[in-house]
């Protein structure tokens, strides 16, 4: 049996051509199949670059002709454009066209207005669905997908019946994101409704419900301070530009995550400020994997489970200058001298008496951690990143207990008479969808100077972020 596959643009004269031919040759010869797929002229070259890419072949102009060989277990055949299609007709069929030109630019014209109107009757349809609008940026990230099948469950949207997933990286290469999405709809959930893919920022952030803002900006701790300069300017711009779009564009009760290894607080910072008309409890940078890391380098000093250590608090700069706190936390299943059923806990503190080891290689142990790990496998931390993303997900969702604790980057004003303005790591508790900072803490005069330091290298960051958007719009004037 033939199959052929027919591409082109919505309006183009020989894309319609060749569609009446393939018609007339399905209509009187029992093989011959054809599947017709028509796109919009203003996402032909798009799709056409990305499919190209895929089966490695070179072609310009529409439309786009190639035969199936599923059945000889081999991929599309690329036939080539409409002469190439009619040459082919021709030798094997015996069949031509002879379709006058007025004719085809009728048909071309009534393909794009069919084309818009199944475009509209599809928004329609989708605007009688209530589903969920999750937007990822820094999409082909290995973060990205690991978060992936995780975030299309109801373990972490236990009250969403249908998730739209839209990937967004402005570095990223259109024919990988198009990879991307067909791997995500191959894995067939039940939550998943549709996928879309974006390499600039025209349609970013629309009906946007849930925010994963993971790209990235590497830096070195050996970059000279020009070229740290240069980094948080990247950052000031995009951050800037995607807030004042989440503000415009996104539903005014989103819910925005911010990750990654550089300048996390900094750009949580820049989307709250930029984002005038949305509540900046709705923007958090995520610590939780500074957090878990933490547990683990307990729990394998103490010879228990990771999941057996809580209530661990980060404080300060994700990325930059922080300190972990043991004040709260607390240890399951010790096989100490005091031992107890399953929910019986015991302060941290109190049965690990070596403080100098706390203050010291425990906080250059979780420091360097992240950084230890990529070394020796050779890529990000992506699991662990992808985790501590989800348990901020399912915190904010109500798929956790009101009185667990999590370390998060927000804003907190007045907060031991630090600078506004600045985003924080700091516990808290969440509840309804909202943070509550954690009020039975203790905040003593050592770590309030702690707190002072992380406050002033995040106000230098911020200060340069803003230096650096200055420049620019003097350069631009």
């Amino acid at each position: 049996m033939a199959k052929f596959v027919l591409a082109g643009k919505a309006d183009c004269p020989y894309f319609a051509k060749a569609e009446l031919l393939a018609d007339a040759l399905q209509r009187s010869l029992p093989n011959f199949r054809v599947h017709k797929i028509s796109i919009l002229p203003g996402e032909w070259k798009e799709w056409l670059d990305a499919t190209c890419k895929t089966n490695d072949w070179k072609h310009d102009d529409s439309p786009l002709v190639w035969r199936e060989l599923v059945e000889q277990g081999g991929r599309g055949m690329l036939l080539g454009g409409f002469c190439d299609f009619l040459e082919h007709c021709q030798e094997y069929y015996g069949i031509t066209s002879d379709m006058p030109t007025d004719t085809m630019l009728r048909i071309a014209a009534e393909n794009l207005e069919t084309q818009m109107s199944l475009i509209v009757e599809e928004k329609h349809r989708l605007g009688l669905i209530q589903h969920l609008h999750i937007w990822i940026t820094g999409a082909l990230s290995p973060t990205c997908h690991v978060l992936i099948p995780c975030v299309l469950s109801p373990e972490v949207f236990p009250k969403v019946t249908a998730i739209s997933l839209h990937f967004l990286d402005l570095e990223g290469d259109a024919g990988e994101l198009q990879e991307l999405r067909q791997e995500t709809e191959d894995l067939a959930l039940p939550m998943l409704y549709q996928v879309t893919t974006h390499t600039d920022l025209d349609q970013a952030f629309h009906d946007a419900d849930v925010i994963l803002l993971l790209d990235d900006f590497k830096t070195e701790e050996n970059n000279s301070d020009e070229e740290k300069k240069e980094r948080v300017r990247e950052i000031s711009e995009r951050y800037r530009d995607y807030g004042h779009l989440i503000d415009t564009r996104a539903n005014k009760q989103v819910k925005a995550i911010v990750s990654g290894d550089s300048f996390v607080n900094l750009r949580c910072a820049l989307l709250a400020d930029a984002a005038r008309s949305i509540d900046s409890h709705q923007f958090v940078a995520s610590a939780t994997q500074l957090e878990n890391q933490a547990r683990a380098i307990i729990a394998k000093k103490m010879k228990v489970r990771s999941s057996d250590v809580t209530d661990v608090i980060v404080w300060g700069n994700i990325s930059g200058t922080f300190y972990v706190d043991l004040q709260r936390a607390k240890i399951f299943n010790y096989d100490g001298a005091i031992k107890g059923p399953a929910f019986f806990s015991q302060a941290v503190l109190k049965i690990f008496h070596d403080s100098k080891w706390v203050e010291t290689d425990f906080q250059h142990l979780v420091l360097h951690q992240r950084t230890a790990v990529a070394s020796k496998t050779g890529r990000a931390a992506a699991a662990s990143s992808a985790n501590a993303i989800l348990k901020v997900l399912k915190a904010w969702n109500g798929s956790c207990s009101p009185a667990e604790v999590l370390s998060v980057g927000v804003l907190c004003p007045g907060l031991c008479d630090l600078p506004d303005g600045i985003v924080l790591s700091v516990p808290v508790t969440l509840t309804d969808g909202k943070w509550s900072p954690l009020l039975d803490v203790t905040v003593g005069d050592e770590l309030k100077e702690r707190l002072g330091l992380c406050a002033n290298e995040l106000q230098q960051e911020k200060e340069l972020g803003l230096e650096s958007c200055s420049d620019v719009m003097n350069k631009d004037g």
